[in-house]
């Protein structure tokens, strides 16, 4: 189903043709489900809360405590406050696969 890749980058959608051809549904419902799967992950992240898909891996959100850096183009010392990013932490079995 991986086929109609492209080079190395997978776009939304080479994604929304593989999922219908692996699910055997028409891209319309693949295109819906993939943006159904995307808006529950951002709702959920925006609420601070870990997806976790076994076999898969974990969406993460976590705090990253301000610190600071540095302007590049004049060297001057600049604070960069706290954020909250995504981390995704592949499974195992993910990880086993991709090696």
């Amino acid at each position: 189903a991986m086929s109609n890749m492209r080079g190395k980058t997978m776009n939304k959608n080479d994604l929304i043709e593989s999922i219908a051809l692996s699910a055997q549904i028409s891209k319309i419902a693949a295109e819906r489900g993939l943006n159904g799967l995307l808006s529950t992950l951002s709702t959920a992240m925006s609420a601070g809360k870990r997806v976790t898909l076994v076999g898969f891996g974990s969406f993460i959100v976590v705090d990253r405590a301000p610190r600071k850096g540095r302007n590049p183009k004049t060297g001057e010392t600049v604070p960069i406050p706290q954020r909250r990013i995504v981390k995704f932490r592949p499974s195992k079995d993910l990880s086993g696969k991709v090696q």
